[in-house]
């Protein structure tokens, strides 16, 4: 197989993961907008294989442009379009896994409020005598995400 050969067939072998994953994140996108974050979960194992795939091919062609430099340039062209594209969905993908982040946290912080506001004082008594002045049962409640 020729240089040109080979680059043209890394050429394509990158677009085509960039499309696939572009596709992909789409639908995770609108899996999201419409409020069924459930759909997503069932691929994820194989959306991060094709992200991990897409970082260490794009981090070769970046650390060695000449991989790609003899393919195509209609294909060349094509990849370079395929990225726009593929940017913008995962400009607009992490905007939509941001908010559900953060309506995730605030239903365990609204949960964790009530369970806590739900329960009876305790009535222990600290080591002073007096009575205890908060329930001595916590609540777990994990800031990061």
């Amino acid at each position: 197989m020729s240089d040109a050969e080979l680059a043209t067939a890394r050429v394509r072998q990158l677009l085509d993961l960039t499309r696939r994953l572009t596709d992909r994140l789409a639908a995770e996108t609108r899996a999201f907008e419409e409020g069924r974050p459930q759909d997503v979960a069932a691929s994820l194992a194989e959306t991060q294989e094709m992200a991990n795939l897409y970082r260490r091919d794009s981090g070769h062609v970046k650390a060695n442009p000449a991989l790609l430099s003899g393919g195509l340039a209609t294909d060349r062209m094509a990849l370079i379009e395929a990225t726009r594209a593929f940017d913008a969905v995962l400009s607009r993908h992490a905007s939509a896994v941001e908010a559900a982040r953060k309506i995730s946290e605030g239903l365990v912080r609204a949960i964790a409020h009530e369970v806590a506001a739900a329960r009876t004082p305790a009535s222990a008594y600290a080591a002073d005598g007096r009575a205890a002045q908060g329930d001595g049962r916590a609540v777990a409640f994990n800031r990061k995400a």
